[in-house]
């Protein structure tokens, strides 16, 4: 996790167990991380926090100030549960705490690896060793949620700044450099949405900073179909917030689905981070026994 400290200390973890199977997973989990924090020489203090849809029923509060300026100042990372609960129906709560901490805290990379663990997960046959890792923006494009409806016309905003997209190509390069890895792949759809030639412009610019690691393009439904048809050619893909959501759920299905999928929101340099599970808070299935821990122990650092 983000939290290890090589000195020995001890790590504050805030924990947010979230809705439906989030709480029985996170609490599955942390004697994991517990087990991997004693083994880098390092411990982990945990704080539980409130904040949830029951939470958001009894007081109608979602994410208080106060608590997001104690997430802020006072916590090395968060350890997020599954969010979402039938009984508010427009997860008010879900999205003010997740999006809420994503936008506030300034954490732009969406790190999601795509690792295959064992051959019998995938739907694909032959499919030979998966091992790549997704940077999506996670603070611009079209999730800024900037838009208006005129009639039956509805518009919905794509914002793209020379900071952000600069960030989050520098950041997949960096991480590949670190990594050993061998390819960055950036992924647009600039053929069709001219305001895309942003990140051509900034991935071709950055590219030349890093000739050890090979740069190339892919629009994203050309590289929708690659991920399918020869997923072990890819290393580093960093695209958009939109695309990066749907490729990074693709890249799931490759290596045995949501369940065992893990994300990282981070701001590389900086303490605070968030680390979730990606599968939903499944509330049919609360209570039951059968949701795995995998992917919130695993979670990447």
């Amino acid at each position: 996790m983000t939290a290890r400290r090589p000195d020995g200390r001890t790590a504050k973890i805030a924990v947010i167990p979230g809705d439906g199977i989030g709480p029985e997973v996170i609490e599955a989990a942390i004697p994991i991380l517990d087990r991997v924090a004693a083994k880098h020489g390092f411990s982990l203090n945990w704080e539980h926090l409130p904040y949830s849809a029951d939470h958001y029923l009894e007081t109608k509060e979602t994410l208080p100030e106060a608590g997001f300026r104690h997430l802020r100042d006072d916590v090395d990372a968060i350890f997020l549960g599954a969010l979402g609960d039938p009984r508010v129906p427009g997860n008010e709560h879900a999205r003010d705490i997740l999006l809420g901490l994503r936008f506030k805290l300034d954490l732009y990379v969406n790190f999601r690896p795509v690792e295959l663990l064992h051959p019998d997960l995938t739907p694909l046959r032959n499919s030979g060793t998966i091992d790549f890792v997704i940077f999506r923006e996670n603070t611009e494009g079209q999730y800024l949620g900037r838009g208006r409806t005129s009639g039956d016309e509805h518009i919905a905003e794509e914002v793209n700044t020379g900071k952000g997209v600069e960030r989050i190509i520098r950041a997949a390069f960096e991480w590949a450099r670190s990594h050993g890895r061998k390819r960055v792949t950036m992924s647009d759809k600039s053929n069709a949405i001219p305001t895309h030639r942003i990140w051509q412009d900034r991935f071709k610019t950055i590219a030349r900073e890093y000739p050890n690691i090979a740069a190339d393009h892919r629009y994203v439904d050309a590289l929708a179909l690659e991920m399918v048809r020869e997923p072990q050619r890819l290393d580093v893909i960093v695209t958009n917030n939109l695309y990066g959501d749907i490729l990074s759920d693709l890249g799931a299905g490759l290596v045995g689905g949501l369940g065992i999928a893990a994300s990282a929101n981070l701001h590389p340099g900086k303490r605070n981070a968030l680390f979730e599970p990606v599968h939903g808070s499944a509330p049919a299935l609360a209570g039951r026994g059968v949701a795995s821990a995998h992917r919130a122990g695993l979670n990447p650092s």
